[in-house]
């Protein structure tokens, strides 16, 4: 029996492509011993034990960005954190170790090479973190989920995926996405959203413009985040919801999607074959544009900066995209060929080539 410990957490987008690995791996291989690795404090501790999954702790310890106290006090606490997974990684018999970067993964990379354990890097951001710059360097395997990732030896394996995108049949549940937005599946349909807490520029744009939007012919599905204030004009053709816990049926409808270009949202994108308008959130290290990059390449999407989306914007450069049918069409087909579905899966090879060597 294999016994694999996933490291990695703090964020969803860490979470999230761990989960989805280790559901892969425990589909395939129902007697295996499936760990996660991660801290008290990331989102982890509770979206693992959630899942069925065991979940071991170690430390979490900051990489120090200045010379302060808590700098002084990082060598001791590193250390800490090493040991703390050399315990478990002995204790467990761990056969292999796959980082997905994270407080947790820093600590697992080197605690994989004292304990001579092999051990698999997968980086979901188009600008890896620094955990995984780190890591790769003596990783058995490292995989990336977008071409261009500046990573020692990365090979792209796409970005592992949850089941109700992977399995996702857009065109068998049109019907039934429309019915549950109350809108028509006969009509094409522009589809807003920008997380769970919303993005105020996106609602904002649309809020001066899905008039222009609906009559250029097009319905809207506008997920506005639980934090807006904009008010559902309860119009017909205009779908305004604050929150949606069935994404997948607003994939299933969706023709032309905008929306910001986080990991996980460029990769369900893609995957699905949609069309896309970007707007990257403009803070932070400018990754979400490095995101999108591919998926612009390849002519799927386009991108438009946080501080130019405006209702004006929209109906210079939304609208006359809508109006094309051909332009549509050329990215859907742009987006399936830049799409991977089988992120999951990829790992896993990884992981049984790092379990060989």
């Amino acid at each position: 029996m294999t016994t694999y410990l996933l490291a990695g957490g703090g964020t969803a987008g860490h979470v999230n492509p761990l989960l989805a690995v280790a559901d892969a791996l425990r589909a395939r291989e129902p007697d295996a011993d499936v760990l996660v690795l991660g801290t008290r404090e990331g989102l982890e501790a509770r979206l693992v034990p959630a899942r069925g999954y065991e979940l071991l702790f170690v430390d979490k310890v900051p990489f120090p960005r200045r010379p302060n106290r808590a700098a002084a006090s990082f060598p001791g606490q590193f250390r800490r954190a090493i040991a703390q997974v050399r315990a478990h990684i002995r204790e467990r018999h761990v056969d292999v170790i796959v980082g997905f970067g994270g407080y947790a993964s820093a600590p697992a990379y080197i605690a994989a090479g004292r304990e001579r354990v092999p051990f698999v890097v997968h980086e979901a951001n188009a600008k890896p973190g620094l955990a995984n710059v780190l890591g790769a360097r003596r990783a058995a395997a490292v995989g990336v989920a977008f071409a261009g990732t500046p990573l020692r030896r990365g090979e792209v394996v796409g970005m592992p995926l949850r089941g109700e995108i992977v399995d996702l049949d857009r065109d068998a549940l049109r019907a039934e996405a429309a019915e549950f937005f109350g809108l028509d599946a006969e009509k094409p349909t522009l589809l807003v959203f920008g997380g769970s807490l919303g993005a105020l520029r996106l609602n904002t744009a649309l809020a001066g413009s899905w008039g222009d939007v609906r009559a250029a012919g097009w319905q809207l599905i506008h997920i506005t985040g639980e934090r807006s204030d904009l008010t559902d004009p309860g119009v017909p053709g205009y779908a305004l919801r604050r929150y949606v816990d069935r994404m997948d049926l607003a994939f299933a409808l969706a023709d032309v999607i905008v929306s910001r270009s986080g990991a996980a949202t460029v990769s369900e994108i893609s995957a699905l074959g949609i069309p896309a308008v970007y707007v990257p959130y403009a803070v932070g290290n400018g990754e979400q544009r490095l995101n999108a990059a591919s998926a612009v390449a390849a002519g799927a999407a386009i991108i438009i900066p946080d501080a130019d989306f405006t209702p004006d914007r929209v109906r210079a450069e939304i609208l006359p995209l809508l109006a094309d049918e051909t332009r549509i069409e050329r990215m859907r087909s742009a987006a399936a060929s830049v799409g991977i579905r089988r992120g999951a899966e990829n790992v896993v090879d990884l992981i049984d080539r790092a379990l060989t060597r």
